[in-house]
């Protein structure tokens, strides 16, 4: 079966790690956007207080499918 996508961009932040902001661009996304699909890390970048990392911050890239209306299927 054929999909179409459209894609969103999000940044995540996480006080603790990479993944961790990863996963809460994805948590956060998720409960208000159906049909995500895939994801890309496009950008990881931090925050910086007295010298140490204070912010972790990914820039992600949120692939999800269109829905197609009810009998329709092409």
């Amino acid at each position: 079966m054929s999909h179409v996508y459209a894609i969103n961009e999000v940044v995540g932040t996480s006080e603790t790690s990479i993944e961790h902001a990863i996963k809460t661009a994805l948590s956060t996304a998720a409960q208000t956007v159906r049909n995500l699909d895939w994801f890309e890390v496009g950008e990881i970048r931090g925050h910086i207080e007295d010298g140490k990392v204070a912010h972790y911050q990914v820039r992600v890239r949120l692939g999800f499918r269109y829905e197609r209306p009810p009998g329709k299927t092409a």
